[in-house]
């Protein structure tokens, strides 16, 4: 029963956000554009035990009522990642995973730096488990900060550290989480 109401929770929340855009359109308010990036995520598992994990990212940043058609501060965006990476241990194994987060500038638009933070949760498929993790497919709640650097034509570096949780959200009767610490370096364009 849980598994069919998760289901209905996700494409109920799909449908939804597929009609956002053109909700949102037609507010006449001026958006920020749309911004996309690549990244390179590297940290270490801290909880259980103690491995290595190395993802490639790649990011699209929109201004939030682009999205969600309701007024929000002016320096908030969404950010929508995808994820490929590894566990590096002895026995390297895969992840995939997309997310979809919150991101709050701290400083006004045209500034050189702009420190960030963010906050979001995703969805995420590991070919590795932990004793007592129960499923390979989870949910991927996480919360940063960061910096970002302007370079020209609207390019900027980013600088950040994430803490990241892997748990089924009790969707299994086995659910041991997997709890990591990453930085990140990007390059949005």
């Amino acid at each position: 029963m849980r598994e069919v109401l998760s289901w209905l929770l996700l494409v109920g929340c799909g449908l939804l956000l597929s009609t956002a855009p053109v909700r949102a359109a037609e507010t006449g308010k001026e958006l920020a554009p749309a911004r996309y990036g690549i990244a390179v995520l590297g940290g270490q598992a801290y909880d259980p035990g103690h491995f290595g994990l190395v993802i490639v990212q790649g990011q699209m940043l929109l201004d939030y009522e682009r999205v969600f058609w309701h007024p929000a501060p002016k320096a908030l965006r969404l950010k929508l990642e995808a994820n490929l990476g590894l566990r590096t241990d002895s026995k390297p194994r895969g992840l995939v995973a997309a997310n979809a987060l919150a991101l709050y500038y701290l400083q006004p638009d045209g500034q050189a730096w702009r420190p960030y933070v963010e906050a979001g949760i995703g969805l995420i498929y590991t070919d590795f488990q932990v004793a007592g993790q129960g499923l390979r497919v989870n949910f991927n709640p996480q919360c940063g900060a960061g910096l970002e650097y302007a370079l020209a034509d609207g390019a900027a570096m980013t600088l950040g550290v994430r803490l990241s949780h892997i748990s089924n959200g009790n969707l299994h009767h086995d659910n041991r989480g997997i709890n990591a610490a990453l930085v990140s370096i990007g390059y949005l364009f």
